[in-house]
């Protein structure tokens, strides 16, 4: 059960990843409360306590709240010990730079995956379902699929028993459509998103391992469905697969 301050710490939470997903805009208190699902002046209390202690700012003129200064410096010293993105940004910047596609790389959190890094190739048409700060649950996108993929049966089974994916993302990500594209990226080794989440933006990505052997991050390639045709999707995988492969001994070893 959970305890009152326990569900304080969770309202908190909450309102910092929803303004996270919007990190230049910022976010009034009406849209944050909206995004949470939590009575507006609940997440106005929150958010005058988090900026006493400068986890957000707010912006006078126009309201809107954004991340403050504190958590800055949090995250620069939890970086120490967490992030990996300095390994990534090497990936990334070869996946881009061999494909002309799009290269991200994501970290899971939770049951979330969430985009760290983005860096585009040279071809001039973009796909923007992904960006930097994108929260997508894990079966969602193809670093979602791969994640999720990788995980030991009973998580997979425990996770699509609990959450249902269709009323957001429709028929396509129901429990038994999801477990379809499991069993082919675990042939695979990499995961295909056939513009699932928006049409005609295709996506492809092969899982990271971390020192426990859990799938904690992942790298993606995405773009217009004509750069992912059924003849150049074995390179593009093997190019991820190569790269997934390389930074999990980076960050294992």
């Amino acid at each position: 059960m959970t305890t009152p301050a326990g569900q304080l710490i969770g309202r908190a939470a909450a309102v910092l990843r929803a303004l996270s997903n919007v990190p230049d805009a910022g976010a009034s208190t009406s849209e944050l409360a909206r995004a949470t699902g939590l009575a507006r002046p609940t997440v106005h209390r929150l958010l005058v306590s988090l900026a006493e202690e400068g986890y957000v700012d707010r912006d006078q003129r126009s309201g809107r709240w954004y991340l403050g200064p504190e958590l800055y410096l949090l995250g620069e010293v939890a970086a120490r010990r967490y992030d990996v993105t300095r390994h990534a940004r090497a990936s990334v910047h070869r996946l881009a730079a061999a494909t002309g596609e799009s290269a991200f790389f994501s970290a899971r959190r939770g049951e979330e995956t969430v985009c760290l890094l983005r860096e585009d190739g040279d071809f001039p048409i973009r796909s923007f379902v992904l960006y930097e700060g994108a929260r997508f649950p894990l079966g969602v996108v193809s670093a979602g699929l791969v994640v999720l993929a990788m995980l030991p049966d009973r998580e997979v089974d425990d996770y699509l028993a609990r959450v249902d994916l269709t009323g957001r993302w429709g028929e396509a990500h129901s429990a038994a459509a999801i477990r379809e594209r499991i069993t082919l990226t675990r042939e695979q080794g990499y995961a295909v998103n056939p513009g699932l989440v928006v049409e005609g933006s295709w996506g492809m990505a092969a899982a990271v391992f971390g020192r426990t052997g859990e799938p904690d991050w992942a790298l993606t390639l995405t773009g217009v469905e004509s750069r992912f045709r059924a003849d150049r999707r074995p390179e593009l995988g093997a190019l991820l697969l190569k790269e997934a492969h390389a930074l999990s001994h980076r960050v294992t070893g």
